[in-house]
Parts: structure tokens; C-alpha cells; sequence
């Protein structure tokens, strides 16, 4: 969002108050995120994954959001211990996160036919923490 709201501007397709509106706006939503994570109990972390989970509809009917936070929670911690600096390009770490994670979707009885896609997902988001130094500073 706010790359594009620079884009826009920087093209002049916006001017620079309707710049500051979009600015305005995105603070909202990372206010809400905030607080949403606080009303949880979730660290940041855990609510990203636990948003990555809890984005498949019948996986969140079925399991409820408890067992759905208590699996982000486990992520968190099992991703923590097992990540290293060089994990996004050796494979073979790749390979033992992806069946850590499989192992405890189905610890928790997350739907068989939409593990895969969890997974991938998991693992996008732990790559984006990765990039917001996560795993240089606390990860590790």
C-alpha cells in the first residue's frame, strides 16, 4: 500500500494530500493489527503465523481460533529453534522445517487436504520475518 501511494505520487497520479490520507490510513490498519495481537495474547510472530493458518476458512471453522493460536504458538517456538542463518538457501534445512511444521499441523489435526498450502504459506511467512530481521536479531 505504501509503495504504490509513492508510485502514484511520484508519477503525479495523487497529490501529496491524498498521500498523507493513504499514510493516515495505513497507521489505522497497523494500530489495529497492534491491538488485535494484544486482545489475543499473541506475540507478533505468532500472529503472523497464526494469520497464515487462520487464512483457509474451514480449517479455522473446524479447529477454532484457541487450537489455531496454540499451533502458531508452537510454530513460533519449533521455527526459533531450528533456523539459521543460511536456512532460505540450504534445502536440507528447508526439508526438516517444512516436516517440522507438517508434524505439528498434524499434532492439532489441521485438515489433511490443506496442509500443503499451510505450509507453504508458514514458510512464506517465515522467510518475509526473515527479511524484517527477525531471525538475524531474535531468531537467533
Amino acid at each position: 500500500m505504501l509503495k504504490a501511494s509513492i508510485r502514484k505520487y511520484q508519477n503525479r497520479a495523487i497529490e501529496t494530500t491524498q498521500v498523507i490520507m493513504e499514510l493516515i490510513e495505513l497507521a489505522k490498519k497497523i494500530n489495529e493489527a497492534e491491538k488485535r495481537g494484544e486482545s489475543t495474547g499473541l506475540t507478533p510472530d505468532e500472529l503472523a503465523f497464526y494469520d497464515a493458518l487462520a487464512e483457509n476458512e474451514s480449517a479455522r471453522e473446524v479447529m477454532g481460533d484457541e487450537i489455531l493460536m496454540q499451533i502458531a504458538r508452537d510454530l513460533t517456538a519449533a521455527i526459533k529453534n531450528n533456523i539459521s542463518v543460511d536456512w532460505a538457501i540450504r534445502e536440507s534445512v528447508q526439508a526438516k522445517m517444512k516436516m517440522t511444521i507438517k508434524r505439528l499441523l498434524k499434532k492439532y489435526g489441521y485438515p489433511p487436504d490443506k496442509t500443503p498450502q499451510a505450509v507453504d504459506i508458514v514458510m512464506e511467512q517465515t522467510k518475509l520475518m526473515c527479511q524484517n530481521e527477525i531471525c538475524n536479531n531474535d531468531m537467533l
